[in-house]
């Protein structure tokens, strides 16, 4: 295991301010999609407070909309506990995949773990050349700015309901919208599309052939088993 004094002070900041930057995108879309939470979150007549606290327990953007869904439902805790499960299954998969990037990470593992959302596995995933030592620094800070973003939005959407009326219809499409500019990117980044045109066909034949709560799960199976022949299709033409 590294040494926590093997990365000196300044370099410590200087790996922060790279995470900032890199972080950037994910910091306009959290913040936008945290104010929509905490105005939906006002607006269902809960404390705005409740806002930041679930964010900083619970920090799942999809999980914490379907909970004040729950909430108004009157929802059992096993039934809420089993749909949120089903809905963030997928984190099972990035967990797998990240299990190397996350080998020596230290005592920022555990965090690393709790706070891997979609965004930040879309950041991390791919991180900047660096030295390992550095690398685990710099997805810490990545993390933790993601997260510092989710509660800020959150709470500042909450405040805001409590003093300034919205119309907040629509808003709620603000996460999907997220979601799509972080595909793009990592599309433009990554210049291969095959296992992007491989996971929408996916996703469309769970939606239209197995519809209800377990299709995004039979999608994610789906593309998971394929994923890896699209993989070696693309190393082999590469190296031909």
């Amino acid at each position: 295991m590294l040494k926590e004094s093997s990365t000196p002070g300044s370099a410590r900041l200087a790996l922060l301010l790279t995470a900032f930057k890199y972080s950037i995108p994910v910091l306009l879309g959290y913040v936008t999609i945290g104010i929509a939470f905490g105005l939906l979150l006002f607006e269902a007549g809960y404390p705005w407070w409740l806002a930041p606290l679930m964010s900083l327990w619970m920090f799942a953007g999809a999980g914490q909309f379907i909970a004040l869904g729950f909430f108004a439902a009157g929802t059992s805790i096993w039934e809420a506990c089993l749909i949120q499960l089903v809905v963030n299954a997928r984190h099972i998969a990035y967990g797998l995949s990240m299990l190397t990037h996350y080998k020596n990470t230290g005592r920022f593992k555990p965090y690393l773990v709790f706070s891997l959302t979609d965004e930040t596995f879309a950041l991390l995933s791919s991180p900047p050349e660096m030295p390992e030592e550095k690398k685990r620094y710099f997805m810490f800070y990545v993390s933790a700015l993601d997260h510092s973003y989710w509660v800020i939005g959150t709470a500042s959407g909450a405040l805001f309901g409590t003093l300034i009326p919205f119309e907040l219809t629509g808003i709620g499409f603000a996460l999907t919208a997220l979601f799509v500019v972080l595909l793009v990117e990592q599309i433009l980044k990554a210049k291969s599309y095959g296992l992007f045109f491989l996971s929408g066909a996916a996703a469309l034949a769970g939606v239209f052939l197995i519809p209800g709560s377990i299709s995004l799960l039979a999608a994610l199976a789906v593309a998971l088993f394929l994923s890896p022949l699209i993989t070696r299709k693309g190393k082999k033409h590469a190296e031909s």
